[in-house]
């Protein structure tokens, strides 16, 4: 593994006190702690940037989310930020007139959120709850969920798929970045093939030994079935796609795509979905 490496430090819990969700919340607030690039918040600056409409934001390492993958007027558009803590793309939403919630399961990525809103001066509401289990929203709450790089940290992702689905209204979308399982088998140094797949250190521990959790956490490789046609079961239609790399090391360097982004829709009321398909698969290649 290499992009996953985070270097942190969170002590060992006694064996059995916590599950292993609860377990990567504690780690990644270790991470935040020592700076890591995904839990720091942008900068007022940044902000006021966004409230004139000069913004960018990132569902996977590099690649900028394509602004055609938003909703047409995102004024009053109610956005749930989906392991989406950190202060980093909820304010962006927020400076567009969205109204914002945010659920994560790390403190530390929720007490940002908290701090941009606070210092900038907009309302945000913010939910501390395990994406693993149903999401405390009621059924259509939602126009559009952005879901970056976080399901690595789940064992299994169509439940998450499904309750996506049920939250948003007919005609929100989901916006997911999603691993594609290529780090996994490489060595450190991204050289050599040294793992086979699935990744899943919870029916194989000997791929992250205890001593080697506070650096990685407890993550799982996913595969194409389980997160594009995924969501296409739980019943979506895919609008867009792209991919991107890891933004460094060789796997990068090489071009070698280690990271999917998917644009996916809801079926408005009374849509054929299969028929709603052709129309976004003709639409996305005219754009």
């Amino acid at each position: 593994m290499s992009v996953q490496n985070h270097g942190g430090h969170a002590g060992k819990a006694p064996a059995g006190t916590e599950t292993y969700t609860d377990l990567n919340a504690r780690i990644i607030d270790s991470w935040i702690a020592e700076g890591w690039e995904w839990g720091t918040p942008i900068s007022h600056e940044r902000y006021l940037a966004a409230l004139e409409g000069d913004w960018t934001m990132v569902l996977t390492p590099t690649r900028p989310v394509p602004r055609s993958w938003l909703l047409p007027d995102m004024r009053g558009k109610r956005v749930l930020g989906l392991a989406s803590g950190g202060g980093q793309q909820m304010p962006v939403f927020a400076a567009m007139g969205a109204e914002c919630t945010v659920l994560d399961y790390s403190a530390s990525q929720i007490a940002s959120e908290r701090l941009v809103a606070e210092r900038e001066g907009y309302r945000i509401a913010t939910v501390r709850a395990d994406m693993t289990k149903p999401l405390p929203f009621r059924d259509g709450a939602f126009d559009l969920v952005f879901h970056p790089v976080s399901n690595c940290y789940i064992e299994e992702v169509l439940p998450v798929w499904r309750e996506c689905f049920r939250v948003l209204a007919p005609g929100g979308r989901l916006l997911a970045g999603l691993d594609n399982g290529f780090n996994y088998t490489v060595d450190d140094d991204e050289r050599r093939i040294i793992r086979g797949l699935p990744f899943n250190p919870l029916r194989d521990p000997s791929l992250i030994p205890p001593e080697d959790l506070p650096e990685w956490g407890m993550q799982f490789s996913h595969t194409l079935d389980e997160q594009i046609r995924g969501q296409i079961q739980a019943g979506f239609r895919i609008v867009d796609l792209y991919e991107d790399t890891n933004g460094e090391g060789r796997l990068h360097e090489l071009g070698i795509p280690t990271f999917w982004a998917t644009c996916a829709e809801k079926p408005a009321a009374g849509d054929d979905p299969s028929a709603a398909s052709h129309r976004g698969g003709a639409a996305a290649g005219r754009a």
